[in-house]
């Protein structure tokens, strides 16, 4: 069957598009917030039962591996190869063909990732003690760590369905049941730890067994989007489907430019089974970074792509390069300040939610010196999601995955070198150092593909940033070297303290960006608007 195709046009206005990408994030994030809270509530749980224990090593050691998997095979990569072939068959076929289209990949990839996750059990031995060397010596925290693996190695299975799920809904313009879905995740994983752990003689194996119910929930919670979409998943194994074998193109090298994060997280767990705690520590601090991220970084990129994916099917390079820029600038704009929050607050946030129970203060001290080096990063782990889908939008992921690959070199080559200096914390340094490298690359590539990312905008926006974060740099640096972190109790004098941190930082950063004229913050209340007229009507 011939392709239809549709001529270049300029499309949408870049205006219209903007905004339809803002509603789309603002969603988003407003759903993954709540998903992120109650993932935070999560992680304090875990802190206060297990700490820094060697359970807690073994668990954090176990989870990478399946959640690795789980980004080559789901989140980033799937999306990334799914929305722009399923956008093209939707736009230029008939129903019936996206439908077709949608089976394919359903009954494929269930067959796939079965037989990975069937082989990753069977495994599971060779590969902890290929990813665990720190453990070799400890036989007990080695079986431990091997049989956390083998429960876990089925999330693998239900959060790539629940991926495939997310990306139909997506590129359908249906974003609140996908970002919602991980609250479902959080729930079970809580549940597991609170009800059945105290019964369990290793207590940590509960928390394993909701991770993987906790990966069908989100699967299954999607369910019914899907039905309302007009597309029930059905059994149609036709791997050799034309859309399957261009998706299957796109994800290969895919699998590898999305999943540097996971990958280079994943050689720094490595190297951090060395070190007690380390782990541990690097697994909590990527979370805090997670928070911002997951809530506007990841958002937005999910809401750019199928934007990106309409004007790269048109040939509309100036649209498609106006909406890269406005990408970018959004995300700075809200980044910047949570990056240099995080720095400076690292140790209050740490000390006040977290150190509790099995937590203690020497666990504080190794988790905020690795949310310091992951901090370093956290604008290039945002950025180069955007990046990134512009070149899948473009059907291109044979240059990120040439780049993510370089990434991964530099690293390895700076974590060797920064652990010898600064134990764990250098390995959390070294990856967002490495992520800076990978995103001015991806940067500069980009920019010469489309002629330039309107650089004088993107650096009038980053001025404006920059001198607005003035009053936050000096407010959080001033509370933060108070004394009171140090000392234990105070909790409500000290949650005063710290949301005065974040709120008076938040007045100045945004009373600034008023004074300065910013586009962006016009952009956020525009859309602020919007949403209040919506609700009202």
């Amino acid at each position: 069957m011939t392709q239809s195709t549709t001529p270049p046009t300029s499309g949408s206005s870049p205006q219209g598009d903007t905004q339809h990408i803002s509603r789309a994030a603002g969603l988003i994030g407003a759903a993954t917030f709540c998903s992120r809270i109650l993932g935070f509530i999560r992680d304090i749980i875990l802190a206060n039962l297990f700490g820094a224990s060697a359970a807690a090593d073994a668990f954090y050691i176990a989870y990478r591996i399946p959640n690795l998997l789980r980004e080559l095979f789901a989140e980033g990569s799937m999306s990334s190869a799914f929305i722009p072939v399923f956008t093209e068959y939707h736009s230029t076929r008939s129903k019936q063909e996206a439908w077709e289209l949608v089976s394919a990949a359903f009954t494929t990839l269930l067959t796939l990732v079965t037989v990975v996750t069937l082989l990753g059990i069977f495994a599971a031995p060779s590969l902890v003690w290929l990813l665990a060397p720190g453990l070799h010596d400890d036989t007990a925290q080695l079986a431990t760590t091997t049989l956390l693996t083998q429960i876990m190695f089925p999330y693998l299975l239900f959060v790539s369905l629940a991926a495939l799920a997310m990306g139909i809904l997506n590129a359908l313009r249906s974003f609140a049941i996908p970002a919602l879905a991980p609250v479902f995740f959080n729930l079970c994983v809580i549940v597991f730890a609170l009800a059945i752990s105290p019964f369990l003689e290793q207590p940590i194996i509960a928390v394993a067994i909701g991770i993987v119910v906790g990966g069908l929930a989100q699967f299954l919670m999607q369910l019914p989007g899907l039905h309302k979409k007009g597309f029930l998943l059905s059994w149609n194994f036709h791997p050799t489907h034309p859309g399957v074998k261009r998706m299957g193109v796109l994800l290969i090298p895919s699998l590898i430019g999305l999943a540097v994060t996971q990958i280079n997280l994943t050689i720094s767990t490595i190297l951090a089974s060395y070190f007690e705690g380390g782990p541990t520590y690097l697994f909590y601090a990527m979370r805090l970074i997670q928070f911002p991220l997951g809530i506007f970084g990841v958002a937005m990129a999910t809401a750019i792509l199928p934007s990106l994916s309409t004007h790269a099917a048109k040939g509309a390079h100036n649209e498609l390069r106006a909406t890269v820029n406005f990408g970018l600038r959004m995300v700075f704009f809200i980044i910047l300040p949570s990056m240099v929050g995080l720095m400076l607050l690292r140790t209050p946030i740490i000390h006040l939610f977290f150190e509790h129970g099995a937590f203690s203060a020497f666990d504080t001290v190794g988790t905020a010196s690795a949310l310091l080096g992951f901090s370093v990063g956290l604008w290039a782990f945002a950025s180069y999601r955007i990046l990134a889908m512009a070149f899948y939008s473009l059907q291109d992921t044979r240059t990120p995955a040439i780049v993510a690959i370089l990434s991964v070199g530099i690293n390895i080559g700076l974590s060797l070198w920064l652990m010898t200096l600064l134990a764990h914390t250098g390995l959390a340094l070294a990856a967002g150092l490495a992520a800076i490298g990978h995103t001015l690359i991806l940067a500069t590539i980009l920019g010469k593909r489309l002629q330039g990312l309107l650089w004088q905008t993107l650096g009038a926006s980053l001025a404006r940033t920059g001198i607005a974060l003035l009053p936050l740099i000096g407010l959080c640096a001033w509370i933060a070297a108070f004394p009171l972190w140090q000392e234990v109790g105070q909790g409500p004098q000290k949650m005063a303290w710290l949301f005065m941190a974040i709120g008076g930082s938040a007045m100045g950063y945004f009373g600034i960006h008023q004074l300065l004229h910013s586009d962006e913050l016009a952009h956020m209340k525009l859309m602020l608007q919007r949403k209040i007229v919506k609700s009202k009507e």
